[in-house]
């Protein structure tokens, strides 16, 4: 007497899924990153991360950007180690300064975005991109309230100071 696989429901779900679930999790990841490869790795990630689940959570596009969200930041913690150790070798910081008088450009600010640490664009964006309270981005970054807002803080200071060596440039 053989025994039979039985089919695995979470696999069969994200397939029923998948087809229009893609480009949705891609858009919303390449929004953010602005690089193709990344968001294209990113959402191999998600997805992957998806059939590997217990097959508890409910399978939506809604749920799969929730865990593409999480995959991003995860990304950007790891990009910020990598920063913080090229800096630790050079010995480098840099300083930054807060005038701020400018009209936001939607392009350049995105290009802006892309140029600060990565820590502080996991925070710009969930905070203004994403449109997540203090209180649920600090729970995404794993962080306290307090430190969310200090994060935030140090983020819209470095943002503000790129912005404008980008329109002096």
């Amino acid at each position: 007497m053989g025994v039979e696989a039985m089919p695995d429901r979470t696999g069969a779900r994200l397939l029923a899924l998948y087809d229009r679930a893609l480009p949705m999790v891609y858009g919303y990841l390449i929004a953010r990153c602005g690089d193709q490869t990344v968001a294209e790795d990113l959402t191999s990630e998600t997805f992957l991360a998806v059939a590997g689940s217990s097959g508890d959570a409910p399978l939506t596009v809604n749920w799969l950007i929730g865990v593409a969200r999480h995959k991003l930041v995860d990304h950007w913690r790891r990009q910020a180690r990598q920063e913080r150790l090229l800096q630790a070798v050079e010995g480098s910081s840099f300083e930054i300064d807060d005038p701020w008088e400018v009209e936001l450009d939607r392009w350049r600010a995105r290009e802006v975005l892309a140029r600060v640490a990565p820590q502080h664009r996991s925070a710009l964006t969930l905070r203004y991109l994403d449109g997540l309270g203090v209180p649920e981005a600090a729970a995404v970054l794993d962080r306290t309230v307090a430190a969310t807002e200090a994060l935030l803080v140090r983020a819209r200071r470095e943002f503000r100071h790129l912005y404008e060596e980008s329109n002096d440039a």
